[in-house]
């Protein structure tokens, strides 16, 4: 077997060996250890729900199929390296998306949804991740880190969504397959706008999906108000912010490829957990666009636009003064 393939399978079987003992393994005792951080402590909550917990581990295996499908048809390409670099990159990235994820989550920036979504900040990090050490690293930071960041807040498991982190990374670095960078950021504008332009669409023709996070008892509202205008078209201010990084770093390929393919990225890898919640949560194709989707996808994308810039700067810094 070649050892690059058979290096990609054990990255593949370690990631579905951690989901499984997340999902099977430390989830039926719901809160699974503690340690002391000055007078309280940390708990990790492995928790899922019982009756929905195989469907969703099969869709942890889709997301793992949909990886192994990309490798192979482009096996040839050095991407795909898996060494002792790689390792270690993947380590340190799925431990800081974990840590700012279990930061920002405690922080209750919540975003209107039909489920629990917040603001998160962190997501920059699989997508640079990716961008800069690989698809591999990218898809290790994003599943495994968003695994254990929802553990360490005590939203217990909800591992679609954590396939669908990965796959964000994943694609963020898919951009070290194609030779062309200007035409591979072409047809990610293309494929991109597209689905923008689709998903708003289908916000502002369910304008009723309810905000399921929205309570105010007083005036006897108890999570059916509407999803709020900024959270619908949240997707839509974020793409133009991404295409003013796109044209206004036209000179800087390495930070208009980064930002491009996190977009890609972030819109596919939450595509694949909103329409998975199709089948394990039984939500209606406008209910998880609008209520799932839109939410987190659109703050994501105005991320994206601001922090990646700032990290890949960051990092092209710290490689002239190494001499790298």
């Amino acid at each position: 077997m070649d050892s690059r393939l058979k290096n990609f399978i054990i990255f593949l079987a370690v990631v579905l060996v951690v989901f499984a003992l997340a999902i099977f393994v430390l989830s039926p005792r719901g809160s699974f250890g503690s340690a002391a951080v000055g007078q309280g402590s940390i708990n990790l909550d492995f928790s899922v729900d019982p009756e929905s917990s195989v469907l969703r581990f099969v869709f942890v295996v889709v997301g793992l199929l949909i990886a192994f499908a990309v490798y192979y048809s482009t096996k040839q390409n050095e991407a795909w390296e898996v060494g002792t670099r790689q390792v270690v990159w993947m380590a340190i990235g799925a431990a800081l998306y974990a840590v700012l994820s279990w930061l920002f989550n405690a922080s209750v920036f919540v975003v209107p949804s039909v489920s629990q979504v917040a603001l998160r900040p962190a997501i920059a990090i699989p997508m640079f991740f990716g961008y800069a050490f690989g698809p591999v690293v990218g898809f290790f930071t994003g599943a495994v880190g968003n695994l254990f960041g929802d553990a360490l807040t005590g939203f217990g498991l909800s591992p679609q969504w954590s396939v669908g982190n990965g796959l964000i990374g994943f694609i963020a670095g898919c951009w070290m397959l194609f030779k062309d960078r200007k035409q591979s950021m072409n047809t990610v504008l293309y494929v991109s706008g597209a689905l923008v332009l689709v998903t708003a669409i289908l916000f502002f023709l369910n304008r009723n999906t309810p905000n399921m996070t929205f309570f105010d008892p007083a005036n006897n509202v108890f999570g059916d108000a509407s999803i709020s205008l900024f959270a619908g078209i949240s997707i839509v201010i974020g793409f133009i912010l991404v295409l003013a990084v796109r044209f206004g770093f036209a000179s800087n390929e390495n930070v208009a490829t980064a930002v491009m393919w996190s977009m890609l990225g972030n819109i596919l890898g939450l595509l694949f957990a909103s329409l998975a919640d199709i089948f394990i949560n039984g939500f209606s194709l406008p209910t998880t666009i609008v209520g799932q989707f839109l939410p987190a996808a659109g703050p994501n994308l105005i991320f994206a636009a601001i922090l990646v810039p700032m990290l890949v700067g960051a990092y092209a810094s710290v490689q002239r003064q190494s001499g790298r």
